[in-house]
């Protein structure tokens, strides 16, 4: 092996002569020194574990070996992850593979072996100075590279630099975070969001991914004080080294000392992190020194005996707090994640009364009505003031409003929009109740955080991707979808959060279009108050699953074909992202797989697989990807019913139901004998999108049964930010052999109406649960994000018939996107 050299370091070789004692009996151990051995993995099958991982010129993309990745990256980390020299040899191993692939212009490997890399170096208990000087410059290097390859690099780099000189820190970070553990000196929290699609993960699916995420949750029974336990152990043994620690020794002594131990946790939290603010600055002896006596007090306070070095003891990176939900209708998301803030350990400061709660937190889903949504007043018989109020009505009870009497009123609503005038007696039912309410000013601090949230995010995507924020005109890259995070030409600093919601979405294109609806009510509300923007970062992620496929009839078969691939954002990620498709594609092909082995073998003990996988995904994917949610208006043909907003994110199918059942063999033999498409007749009014930014308004009339719309391309070489509007039918031929019309349309703003009395029906994001009939015209556009709006209002209000974006709206982004995190961004 080329690298055996390096690894006759005599403090590698102590290192590896020195073996930790550990029990490895369960997945995340305490801190108990056993008479068992993880065993030492050799060096050469650590080197084909790591070429089994890498991608190949010749992978597929849906090929098994291709999948089977995810799971090889799996086992190489769980074997390397007990034992010290297991951890080292991988270090050493991984630098010189990454050096390799520089040498020979590999960047397929690059983004693989450096996230490895990364996730290999914060669980190591110690890393010789040579070695991070090795890494430090080799991500230096990348920054002369194209995007995504500088960005990852720069990210990285910041990291390595900082934990040089800071040995342990990422990993007490991490650590202290993730499990919320209570100290003085590093105020942030961190928590997973699992939101699964219950009409996907159904019966076994369901309890398959339940049952690993509790596992993984309360696997071991660990309680915070094992957690500092281990944050002390880490910490020490980076610094310190095998020369100057025993590390069983250690373990030991941190174990007897019970709940005494919270005071070394936090003067090691408070050493790192004064260390951290000074810039980590100098030769970091102080630091060594300052834990080395640390070490000393806890050693010798519990053990007569002389102190001598040892072996080094791994402690285990621990998966992160998660919960986990199934994403049912009346599951308010963003509710969650204030019962989440106000009951962390840091937010006492934050404290509101049960009045201001439900102020701040809004509506929930069952409360909003559609487009959140056309609101309906009804005349008043009292003049509007408590006092005024017939005796013995409690206001209290008049002024309530719960969840129940808001859906019920909903209810009649649609009822009566669907059905004539309605009566007296529903006029009286429908009459809305006195709600409470606060009188606030808003700050100018307050109205000013959505905007500087947006300048933010267009100043990272004007850096990291490219386009021009939505400007008209010339545009030349607007077309080309946005990737990537950077702060290196970022004028505007991203204001730090204490708090990080990781929202991790699981299922196919109908959880994804649930998450851009919720997240657009989520900007909308956070407009007219703010709550959890100035307090919580959020992170997006997701894992495409498809559910079980289940046998079709012939007369649904042309409509399944139309609805096409199921998760067609999962597989625009894969293509783009080929560490992604190893590693988050291929686990929901897995998951199935590991629901079947439940099934046949119950009693097997469980590995929390996936709960591992995701806790590696919100790790390291910190590279979004930025995809534009839309906004479709839809008229009815019942005049008397109003009009509906909605958004959608990938899909939007169009038909006419009458011309469903028509099968595929009868249109093309009726397209043959008379040259005509059956269907309705529909205007359109389309702007036509070009690379070159001459975008053209056009508008042409067709006969058709129907059209899909897509959002979300099907290769790279049609991979552009627009819409593309395809007709079910393809285009015929005259007697010149001149097609009569296009059949394919690239737009981003699209009006259809039926010319015909025939109606059309809706759906969105291929969700059946958003299904809209007897629909007369329909209207998309770019949805506009609610910080642009709220800036362009006031701006309005000074300036009359200002059109044209000025001040700091030219510098914002108009479009609502929503970031989906990867581990690369896009690879071109």
């Amino acid at each position: 092996m080329p690298v055996q050299g390096k690894l006759k370091d005599p403090q590698c070789m102590r290192d590896m002569t020195n073996k930790a004692h550990w029990d490895n009996s369960t997945r995340m151990h305490s801190m108990e020194p056993t008479a068992t051995c993880s065993p030492t993995v050799p060096e050469p099958e650590l080197y084909r574990s790591i070429q089994a991982v890498l991608p190949r010129e010749t992978d597929n993309q849906q090929s098994p070996d291709c999948f089977n990745k995810g799971m090889l990256r799996w086992t190489l980390h769980k074997k390397v992850q007990n034992n010290p020299a297991n951890s080292l040899s991988l270090v050493w191993l991984l630098i010189k593979e990454l050096e390799k692939a520089e040498r020979w212009d590999s960047r397929k490997c690059i983004i693989p072996l450096l996230h490895t890399l990364m996730y290999a170096i914060i669980q190591t208990a110690y890393i010789p100075d040579e070695l991070y000087k090795r890494v430090y410059d080799f991500c230096k290097r990348l920054l002369t590279y194209p995007h995504p390859y500088c960005t990852v690099g720069l990210s990285y780099t910041r990291q390595i630099k900082t934990e040089r000189s800071i040995p342990g820190l990422m990993y007490q970070r991490m650590v202290t975070a993730e499990q919320r553990l209570k100290n003085e000196h590093y105020p942030f929290q961190e928590r997973v969001f699992v939101l699964a699609d219950p009409q996907v993960f159904s019966g076994s699916l369901g309890q398959v991914l339940l049952g690993d995420i509790e596992t993984s949750t309360s696997d071991g029974s660990l309680s915070p004080v094992d957690y500092m336990c281990r944050v002390v152990q880490h910490s020490i043994q980076a610094a310190v080294g095998a020369e100057q620690c025993h590390g069983p020794k250690l373990a030991q002594a941190l174990k007897d000392m019970g709940q005494d131990v919270e005071l070394h946790f936090q003067e090691v939290l408070a050493a790192l992190e004064q260390r951290a603010e000074e810039g980590g600055r100098g030769e970091g002896g102080e630091l060594r020194s300052r834990l080395q006596q640390l070490y000393s007090k806890i050693v010798t306070d519990t053990d007569s005996e002389p102190l001598s070095s040892g072996g080094l003891c791994d402690c285990p990176l621990p998966n992160p707090e998660m919960s986990f939900y199934m994403w049912t209708e009346d599951l308010d998301i963003w509710r969650e994640l204030a019962k989440w803030f106000r009951s962390s350990s840091m937010s006492e400061q934050f404290s509101l009364s049960q009045e201001q709660e439900d102020f701040e937190l809004g509506e929930s889903p069952s409360d909003l009505m559609p487009s959140d949504m056309t609101r309906f007043s009804v005349m008043s018989n009292d003049s509007g003031i408590e006092r005024d109020l017939p005796p013995g009505i409690d206001p209290c009870q008049s002024s309530s409003l719960d969840t129940a009497s808001m859906s019920a009123s909903w209810e009649q609503c649609k009822t009566t929009w669907s059905t004539s005038s309605p009566s007296p007696s529903k006029q009286e039912s429908m009459r809305l109740s006195r709600r409470g309410g606060i009188k606030m000013k808003p700050s100018v601090k307050d109205s000013m955080v959505l905007m500087q949230e947006t300048l933010e995010d267009h100043a990272s995507l004007e850096a990291g991707g490219g386009g021009s924020g939505g400007k008209v005109g010339r545009r030349g890259a607007t077309l080309q979808r946005r990737a990537g995070s950077s702060v290196m030409h970022n004028p505007f600093l991203k204001q730090q959060r204490h708090f990080t919601a990781r929202i991790v979405a699981m299922g196919d294109d109908r959880v994804l279009g649930r998450l851009a609806k919720a997240y657009y009510f989520f900007r909308k509300r956070e407009a007219r108050r703010l709550f959890l923007t100035m307090k919580v970062n959020l992170q997006f992620y997701y894992i495409p699953v498809c559910s079980a496929t289940t046998p079709i009839s012939s007369i649904k078969e042309n409509l399944h074909q139309s609805m096409g691939n199921s998760c067609t954002l999962g597989s625009y990620l894969s293509m783009v992202d080929p560490w992604y498709n190893s590693n988050i594609k291929s686990l929901g092909c897995m998951i199935p797989k590991l629901a079947k082995i439940h099934q046949t073998n119950p009693g097997r003990p469980k590995e929390p697989f996936v709960s591992d996988v995701i806790s590696y995904y919100v790790r390291t994917g910190q590279q979004p990807v930025y995809f534009t949610i839309y906004f479709v208006k839809i008229t009815f043909t019942n005049t008397a019913k109003e009009p509906v907003e909605d958004v959608f994110l990938t899909h939007l199918e169009m038909e006419f139901p009458e011309f469903r059942q028509i099968s595929a063999s009868i249109r093309e033999k009726q397209k043959k004998s008379s040259g005509d498409l059956c269907g309705a007749v529909i205007s359109m009014n389309y702007r036509k999108v070009t690379l070159s930014g001459r975008d053209i308004d056009k508008g042409i009339s067709v006969r058709t049964t129907g059209a899909q719309i897509n959002a979300i391309p099907s290769n790279k070489a049609e991979d552009l930010n627009c819409l593309t509007l395809t007709l079910n039918e393809s285009p015929t031929k005259t007697k010149n052999n001149i097609l009569s019309q296009e059949s394919k349309f690239r737009s981003s703003n699209i009006k259809i109406r039926t010319l015909e009395n025939r109606s059309f029906t809706v759906t969105l994001d291929r969700d059946c649960r958003r299904i809209y009939r007897d629909v007369q015209s329909i209207e998309i556009s770019p949805c506009l994000d609610p910080g642009y709006c709220v800036q362009k209002t006031m701006r309005s209000k000074y300036k009359f018939g200002a059109d044209k974006d000025a001040g700091l709206s030219k510098y914002m982004s108009k479009r609502l996107l929503l970031p989906i995190n990867t581990f690369a961004g896009i690879i071109t």
